[in-house]
């Protein structure tokens, strides 16, 4: 096992590198980057975004160059504009260095999680990831632990009535949560209980109130899950319906193997029949894909969401990223979650080996 872990590790590497070569070229051919985004400032036609713009004293002092040049530019809205500016700008942003230079250089720095500065925000890249991990953590670790506590008692009961009324009308249930996208629920949640139009229950956005440090900690910890009611129910609610089934299935498989029928006829009751002997095999790929699940809740859900409730996560920081082209924080958030989804892929392999010590990747790789 130690063998494979080592070959997994190293095969995050190349992985990791064709991801953001990937992605680094798409970004090459992408309009509006940073450059055209300080243009638009400049010559006064930028847009509004969510982005919170620090305004630094290089853009100032840009912005008072004489624009009235009618010089022709590659960038779009450049016209007129001395080309010595957009040198400048360029320069600025370290874009003045051709393409596979800056490709390497990020790589060097990347490799000690040196992520450079926003282009926008004025503060380090790093940082930012860090504060807004703690929020995009939490939606994806409580979502899974509550998408596991419903899903696994729900699929063990569907097995157990398969085809009764029971099972009919909890499918029923699941497909049309399944179907609804989480993004709409929650807008469907915040009309219903967040003074859109009925209850004003729960608060509309934020992870905690403006008074939270004034709170003491069980007052604390109730704001905080008071926060955090709509975000996960709307990441619930969609999210429980395949681990459901999939447990179900897999309880379904297991009771009509052999050994099931030979402990039935040894007297075992159905309880110790179905916890004591089909409980470990049916949870095997249950259990063992909790790392994967959790990676692909964080991934899926989390955009939306925090957009929606205004929950200043990595989901929001990539969204606002992305719209004002800040590409520093692009390329960390990306790596970040590329990086976390290798990780969490060889603790998946691990888990499956620690729950059933039957499965040897070694071998299979060999």
């Amino acid at each position: 096992m130690i063998n494979y872990i080592i070959r997994r590790l190293l095969l995050v590497i190349p992985t990791l590198f064709g991801i953001m070569l990937l992605n680094f070229a798409i970004i090459q051919v992408v309009p509006g980057g940073p450059v055209e985004q300080m243009i638009a400032q400049i010559t006064g036609t930028a847009v509004e975004s969510t982005a919170r713009f620090s305004g630094s004293d290089e853009s100032e002092n840009l912005i008072n160059y004489d624009v009235s040049q009618n010089i022709e530019s590659k960038y779009r809205g450049g016209q007129g504009l001395d080309p010595d500016i957009i040198k400048e700008i360029e320069s600025m942003y370290g874009l003045d260095k051709p393409a596979h230079i800056r490709f390497i250089k990020m790589l060097k720095d990347y490799l000690s999680f040196n992520f450079g500065e926003s282009f926008f925000r004025d503060r380090k890249v790093i940082d930012l990831v860090l504060d807004k991990m703690p929020v995009s953590i939490s939606l994806g670790l409580w979502t899974t632990l509550l998408v596991y506590l419903i899903s696994i008692p729900l699929g063990i009961r569907k097995a157990i009535k398969d085809g009764s009324k029971f099972d009919i009308t909890s499918s029923t249930i699941i497909t049309i949560g399944y179907a609804i996208p989480n993004f709409l629920f929650a807008v469907i949640l915040i009309v219903l209980f967040s003074g859109g139009r009925y209850f004003d229950i729960f608060p509309l956005r934020g992870l905690v109130s403006d008074y939270f440090n004034e709170l003491n900690f069980f007052e604390q910890i109730l704001d905080y899950f008071w926060h955090l009611a709509l975000p996960l129910t709307a990441m619930v609610v969609s999210g429980f319906a395949g681990l459901t089934l999939l447990t179900k299935n897999s309880f379904i498989d297991q009771i009509n193997q052999q050994y099931v029928i030979t402990a039935r006829s040894k007297g075992l009751s159905e309880n110790k029949v179905l916890y004591g002997h089909i409980f470990r095999n049916a949870m095997l790929i249950v259990i063992a894909g909790f790392p994967s699940a959790f990676i692909g809740i964080l991934f899926s859900s989390s955009l939306f969401i925090e957009v929606i409730f205004s929950l200043d996560g990595l989901g929001l920081l990539g969204y606002e990223s992305v719209l004002t082209r800040d590409y520093p924080v692009v390329f960390a958030t990306l790596y970040f979650f590329s990086l976390l989804g290798l990780i969490m892929g060889i603790l998946g392999d691990i888990m499956y080996s620690i729950i059933d010590p039957r499965i040897d990747f070694e071998s299979r790789d060999s």
